[in-house]
């Protein structure tokens, strides 16, 4: 009997996805682990606001490449307009990423401004030129994901995960300090070029040509203002703290998120990666797309939930252990942030659903009065210090995800509105 659920478990897409996936995170956490205690003994607090500030402004200039968005249009696609949509994708990927290259660029000096360090500028005009490389594989790795060949996707993190964290920690021993990080962002794009050219037959048009760009765009642009809003609000805690309480401060609360909630979002996100192609395959089917939600959810929480629980509580005993003594104070900051990633899987299931049944521009408007709220009560809650932005950023992902889930739940599976999806389709 066990044996018999347990072959079945194991015999869905989804969950042969996730292992593929779940492997390379694994793989991905013991070289990050490593890593992370070599920069943790390694860097001072300012080093990591200096660092949280690079992967910060990365993170949310990366947004506007518009990758999710292509990328996901190219998944969604009819199989007769495929082809289309990849050679109209692959030079729109060139002038978006070119842009966002001098955007960021130019932004440095400004993003030294507000902190008042030039150290940031160089750094961040180094770390843009990545943007010029993402029109090299960033077509082959959605015609990957839309093929369901995860196991691809997974060898590429893998193999990046093993050069970068390589990488990091014999330049940050080598004294480079945040140049460390940086190098490895800019060298380790090589391993997805590589990989995904290797492992799939498409290659770039010869000819300029744009057609239903219109469609692409018009897709993503929605999905655009979702990545914009939750990229904010992902990170606007960090600009906050660091205007207002100094680098320092940042670093103490950067190194509490990424000792803390790393493990558990990359985690949530080897399961995330693998949900929008599988809700895909099943969107004209209410019963079968309900029964992959809830399914997905399940096996989630079955990993996560004990995951989490078990990180926040073994806290106090690790962190000085692995850490070191100097990072003590962030224990309790550590806590309750590893116990807000709680309600994650929960939103991004329910946002993978809107996209899915062709309706991204419910979770714009969601996103933007989240985004709003959640900046005010960070405003708020930075007047008592960073441990009370830390319980903030708890209570309100456990009173707001539960309260847009429940509401994406109701309107996706109601009769009325699957009807209307059939139709479109």
């Amino acid at each position: 009997m066990l044996i018999t659920k347990l072959k079945h478990l194991t015999s869905s897409q989804f969950t042969r996805n996730v292992g593929w996936l779940g492997g390379a995170e694994l793989t991905n956490r013991i070289f990050r682990l490593g890593t992370t205690v070599t920069l943790a003994r390694m860097f001072s607090p300012e080093d990591y606001g200096l660092m949280a500030v690079i992967y910060t402004t990365f993170d949310f200039a990366n947004v506007f490449t518009l990758r999710g968005g292509i990328g996901a249009k190219i998944i969604q696609a009819d199989e007769k307009d495929i082809k289309t949509f990849a050679d109209t994708s692959y030079w729109l990927n060139w002038i978006i990423c070119g842009g966002v290259f001098f955007l960021q660029c130019s932004a440095a000096f400004l993003i030294a401004r507000f902190y008042e360090n030039n150290q940031l500028i160089w750094p961040l005009c180094t770390a843009a030129l990545t943007y010029l490389m993402f029109p090299l594989f960033l077509v082959n790795s959605a015609l990957i994901e839309r093929e369901n060949r995860l196991k691809i996707t997974a060898l590429c993190n893998a193999i990046q995960s093993l050069v970068s964290n390589t990488i990091i920690v014999i330049l940050a021993l080598l004294g480079m300090g945040v140049w460390s990080i940086v190098w490895a962002m800019v060298l380790t794009t090589f391993v997805w070029i590589a990989i995904t050219w290797m492992n799939h037959p498409w290659r770039p048009p010869k000819t300029f040509n744009l057609e239903h760009w219109q469609e692409i765009i018009n897709f993503g642009k929605n999905l655009l203002g979702v990545e914009i809003l939750n990229r904010l609000r992902m990170n606007i805690d960090y600009l906050i703290v660091g205007k207002f309480m100094g680098v320092e401060a940042l670093g103490v609360y950067y190194f509490a998120f990424n000792a803390g909630l790393g493990i558990s979002l990359n985690v949530i996100n080897t399961f995330n990666l693998a949900l929008f192609p599988y809700f895909c395959e099943a969107r004209t089917n209410i019963q079968e797309l309900k029964k992959r939600f809830w399914g997905s959810l399940k096996k989630t929480y079955t990993i996560i939930a004990p995951l989490i629980l078990l990180q926040s509580m073994l806290a106090p005993f690790y962190v000085p252990i692995v850490f070191g003594q100097k990072w003590v104070m962030a224990i309790p900051i550590l806590m309750s942030i590893c116990l807000s990633a709680l309600p994650m899987p929960l939103g991004s299931a329910s946002y993978y659903l809107l996209n899915a049944i062709g309706k991204p521009h419910i979770t714009l408007y969601w996103s933007l009065i989240n985004t709003i709220i959640f900046a005010i009560v960070i405003l708020f809650s930075v007047q008592f210090g960073i441990f009370w932005v830390a319980i903030s950023v708890l209570i309100y992902q456990l009173l707001a995800v539960p309260l847009f889930a429940t509401l994406v739940i109701s309107y996706v599976f109601s009769e009325k509105q699957f009807s209307s999806v059939e139709e479109e389709n």
